[in-house]
């Protein structure tokens, strides 16, 4: 393989010399308007020393031709420097300017010499046309009325956001500036062309760039690779299928990463490591292109993967079944997304049509008949749909238990792999692992549902949601503001309807589930409120709040006391074990009423912080002394708060007040809530919550 390498200024590359075409097998241009500015910026800033050239790094070509290249690697930097010059093309007043800036990017042919008019650059046969028409032919008007209904590609969509933004900051340079930057850019900017005459040996400079850590995305990788092992007759067409396969799932690196590690452990039943690249490679394609079969791993495995992947980032808009789009609709709730990959598997074996191209999956914009079509005349090749369901009710349950009880990415992809294990040697969902939920982990959930929830205002809003939709009996439409408020505040007024409680009632309730409900107020529109009825008025304001029954309900109840609370509390629970199916153990008792050290018995994964810790019990511990003294020091308030631990297991501040918890203490002071992070030993300056968490080490 002979490899030539040579340094040439930009307008020594844009000559006849080179007709470059992006194959086929590359990527789409992904630049985003950030990209092409921060280049713009810098040739600006370059331009200022005329006398300095300007190194734009390497292009890797491969010969085709006396004068025809395909790029290797380059194709963002030459797409983006074609806009450039075509904007400084349409800015520009003089002819003659003009005339030579669009030569640079269209050869404008000389019937003499027999050179025919043609562009510099040719894209992806995909963009070729629309790049040719719009940006190198002189068209940027009718480009800019373009919007992304008009596009057929991500690349389409970057072309038209980058060419806004180069005009625009081009357009604010004077026509001296931008001779100077056209100047210097033709005739300062240089590149190292790198070129060889081996298609096999441009694949393997391309994977040791990426290896070197060039932003390739594995999709990119993978699709070099997938077409290196088809014959040179079906380049094109597989080509083209990957990008109209991958084109929809978005340029965004890390989602289609994400797709790439769930595709991986769906097909090998194992995560994969840090390196996505070499494991897929080596685990999943190699087999392929062994087989020669890399035809089949694109249309019978990457196409209905990748149409599975779209149904689950938007399930509202498929023509799917509302169950199935129900379901799929709330697990995009969860925070975690290992739950996708039992999901692809579970979409991709219930739909035969999932892969064929003729076949769409989503409705079309405003039209209701195309959505209720598909339910009527199964154009999707639905099979097995009560398995589907019970996988995905399976999934949801798993998800929110793991959920609650803060299961490690760890064993969520553990899970995973597990689930898809035994469905694809054909288990009843109810005996698959990875599927069902263990008597420790249910009681587990029920344990933290009783305790106290605060520090986590997404897991709190979430069950919130699935206790009112339990309740309500269907999936509610949630507004743009959605908050949980306590209906008792966390600092009750001597004037509250609250200040006749205890202050151990009062602590005991104030992070719990049954203190809180989902309203549009926020935090801040409620703060000066003291009494249970002008808070409850402000929740209830909103008509979007009243969609939920567990906010509504607070609208007949006219005084709020500590029953009060527990029958929420009570309830919560109840309509979150339902919604989950974790209410009964497999002798149906009601977990759901037995109390913490009930479940505890039964629960041997209680995480270390379940359970509330007293100070009397860190005392008898020996890990707090009777009399000894904590600060909390707040020095941008100008504030230093002192407490000392008695030895009837309380916290007594100066002015005499006892607090049976460190919140409580904090809340008393400070308006803080996280008491055992604030507070800190003199002695050491140990904070509470490691004296805790040493106690909690000990009783395991």
């Amino acid at each position: 393989m002979a490899i030539n390498a040579t340094e040439k200024p930009l307008g020594k590359v844009f000559t006849p010399d080179y007709q470059l075409s992006i194959p086929s097998f590359q990527r789409a241009y992904i630049w985003k308007p950030e990209n092409i500015l921060q280049l713009i910026s810098d040739l600006e800033e370059a331009c200022k020393s005329p006398e300095t050239p300007y190194f734009l790094g390497s292009l890797i070509l491969v010969r085709e031709g006396d004068t025809s290249f395909s790029v290797i690697d380059g194709q963002q930097r030459l797409v983006s420097l074609s806009i450039i010059i075509a904007a400084l093309r349409d800015l520009e007043h003089d002819e003659e300017w003009m005339r030579l800036l669009d030569a640079l990017i269209v050869e404008p042919g000389d019937k003499l010499r027999g050179i025919t008019s043609q562009p510099r650059l040719t894209l992806r046969e995909r963009d070729a046309a629309f790049f040719r028409e719009y940006v190198q032919e002189g068209n940027l008007e009718a480009l800019f009325d373009m919007n992304d209904e008009d596009c057929s590609s991500n690349a389409q969509r970057n072309i038209i956001a980058n060419t806004k933004q180069a005009y625009d900051a081009l357009a604010q340079l004077d026509e001296e500036e931008r001779h100077r930057f056209a100047s210097y850019l033709v005739n300062s900017v240089t590149l190292v062309i790198v070129t060889t005459d081996d298609l096999d040996g441009a694949h393997r400079i391309f994977d040791v760039m990426n290896m070197r850590g060039l932003p390739l995305t594995p999709s990119d990788v993978f699709k070099a690779r997938a077409m290196s092992g088809l014959p040179a007759a079906a380049v094109d067409t597989y080509a083209s299928r990957w990008d109209d396969i991958m084109d929809p799932l978005g340029d965004d690196a890390a989602r289609v990463e994400e797709f790439f590690r769930y595709l991986h452990l769906i097909l090998t039943h194992k995560p994969a490591t840090g390196k996505l690249i070499e494991d897929f490679l080596s685990d999943v394609l190699n087999q392929y292109l062994a087989g020669h079969s890399i035809e089949a791993f694109i249309d019978g495995v990457l196409a209905p993967y990748a149409m599975a992947w779209r149904i689950l980032e938007r399930p509202s808009d498929t023509v799917l079944p509302d169950d199935v789009r129900g379901r799929l609709e709330a697990l995009n709730d969860y925070r975690h997304h290992e739950w996708k990959a039992v999901a692809m598997w579970a979409l991709t074996h219930s739909f035969r049509n999932l892969g064929d191209p003729e076949v769409s999956f989503f409705a079309q914009r405003g039209s209701h008949s195309a959505r209720d079509g598909g339910r009527t005349a199964d154009p999707l090749g639905s099979h097995d749909r009560q398995r589907l369901g019970e996988i995905l009710c399976a999934l949801e349950q798993v998800a929110g238990v793991d959920t609650l009880n803060r299961r490690s990415a760890i064993d969520r992809r553990g899970h995973t792999a597990a689930a898809i294990r035994d469905l694809d040697k054909g288990f009843p969902v109810r005996l698959v692992r990875g599927l069902s939920v263990s008597a420790a982990d249910r009681a587990g959930a029920l344990i933290r549902l009783h305790g106290e929830v605060q520090g986590d205002p997404d897991l709190v809003r979430l069950l919130l949601v699935r206790a009112n939709e339990q309740r309500g009996g269907h999936r509610i439409t949630r507004p743009r503001s959605l908050n949980a408020l306590p209906i008792m505040p966390e600092q009750v007024a001597s004037d509250s309807s609250f200040a006749s409680w205890s202050e151990a009632t009062r602590d005991h309730w104030v992070n719990r589930i049954g203190n809180l409900a989902l309203s549009q107020a926020n935090d801040k529109q409620i703060a000066g409120l003291a009494s249970y009825t002008d808070r409850r008025d402000r929740m209830l304001l909103s008509a979007s709040s009243k969609r939920f029954p567990l906010t509504a309900e607070l609208a007949d109840i006219a005084d709020c006391t500590p029953q009060t609370l527990q029958y929420r509390q009570d309830e919560t629970i109840r309509l979150i074990a339902d919604y989950w199916n974790i209410r009964y153990d497999a002798e149906r008792n009601d977990l759901s009423t037995l109390s913490e050290e009930s479940l505890r018995v039964t629960d041997t994964s209680t995480s270390p912080t379940s359970k509330r810790v007293s100070i009397a019990q860190v005392l008898a511990a020996g890990l707090l002394i009777p009399g000894e003294t904590l600060v909390w020091d707040r020095p941008r308030k100008g504030e230093r708060w002192v407490a000392t631990v008695t030895a009837e297991g309380k916290l007594r501040l100066d002015d005499g007040s006892e607090y049976s918890t460190p919140t409580a203490a904090a809340r008393a002071v400070g308006g803080g809530s996280a008491g055992l992070t604030v507070w800190k030993r003199t002695s050491n300056g140990q904070k509470l919550s490691d004296v805790w968490k040493a106690y909690r080490l000990r009783k395991r």
